[in-house]
């Protein structure tokens, strides 16, 4: 098992945000870097997120359904709602790019223990 180094974390940046086609919700794009043996944090989105794996190696773990793991090139959509938790399972900063459409009204994700 792969320990983090010393104040190793999960960061999300948020790259651009427009207004939605669909009155009220809005698109969100954001780059997620994952330094090695570190994990998001079990969340969810209140809209689709579908992503692409820039580099590196990801166990994404869900609550409802078995573990995926993905690589470099590697595309992912996750339904909105669905509680999940992307834990780097290599050797280097994992970085996921990805987009959100979600109800401007909510937070762009939720946390839970």
């Amino acid at each position: 098992m792969v320990r983090p180094a010393a104040g190793a974390r999960f960061t999300r940046t948020e790259l651009q945000r427009s207004p939605s086609p669909v009155p009220g919700w809005e698109i969100v794009q954001a780059l997620a870097e994952i330094p090695e043996g570190v994990a998001s944090g079990r969340h969810s989105h209140p809209g689709p997120e579908v992503g692409y794996i820039v580099r590196g190696d990801v166990a994404m773990e869900f609550d409802d359904r078995p573990t995926v793991r993905l690589h470099t090139g590697d595309p992912f959509l996750i339904p909105p709602g669905v509680v999940h938790n992307a834990r780097n399972a290599g050797v280097v900063t994992t970085k996921m790019l990805s987009t959100y459409v979600v109800d401007e009204s909510r937070p762009l994700a939720t946390l839970f223990d």
